[in-house]
């Protein structure tokens, strides 16, 4: 592993442990709407999308502005009031971001989850304070496997790509990365396999640590 200047991170899956809470939420949100019950792989397998887009996939349909609104709702509402019995960190999370600040590291977010609930998700897991910029989809137009999340936090980091990692947990971040011209790291502690990704990533790492080599 090289030494980078700025480091990117996905979050859900990848720094934050949501995945039994995403799964739940969905299946609430099925039952609460009167659609077919959605199964926990199928629910896997597209964590990393936007929640839009998710639901568009799950749903079997494309939703419109106002009925988006109301499945967003009952899905948020819902994810906000459990969050707490399943959110954590993964294994050496808090310890790499600190040491990375301390050796002068620029940090961001590059997430598909929305500032509401990532702001809160970062400060409850203690790591909020290490991230010098947070992208979510608020802030682009397109989203991953688009390139633009992550051009946009070089932006704001004042960043260059070729001193950039992306670091992910989903085929979405590291084809948003390769996209965007950095290098990506995948983590083995993710509920995808490295061969299903649709593009290669620049390394693999089994521990947060590996970024500290």
């Amino acid at each position: 592993m090289r030494d980078y200047k700025y480091y990117l991170f996905d979050a859900d899956g990848t720094l934050i442990d949501t995945t039994e809470l995403i799964c739940r939420c969905f299946e609430n949100t099925a039952r609460m709407t009167g659609n077919a019950a959605i199964s926990k792989d199928e629910v896997l397998g597209h964590i990393g999308l936007t929640l839009r887009d998710q639901m568009a996939v799950h749903f079997k349909k494309k939703l419109d502005d106002a009925e988006f609104e109301r499945y967003r709702s009952i899905h948020m509402d819902y994810q906000m009031s459990v969050y707490k019995e399943y959110l954590k960190l993964f294994f050496d999370v808090k310890e790499t971001l600190e040491i990375l600040k301390s050796r002068g590291k620029k940090l961001a977010i590059v997430t598909s989850r929305f500032r509401n609930s990532l702001d809160i998700y970062l400060q409850d897991t203690g790591i909020f304070q290490y991230f010098d910029t947070l992208v979510s989809p608020e802030a682009t137009i397109h989203h991953k496997p688009h390139p633009e999340p992550v051009l946009k936090a070089l932006e704001l980091l004042g960043g260059d790509a070729s001193d950039a990692l992306y670091v992910g947990d989903a085929t979405f971040d590291i084809e948003a990365g390769f996209n965007a011209g950095v290098d990506t790291a995948f983590v083995n502690w993710s509920i995808n396999s490295v061969s299903t990704l649709k593009a290669a990533p620049t390394w693999t790492i089994d521990s947060m640590k590996e970024l500290l080599a």
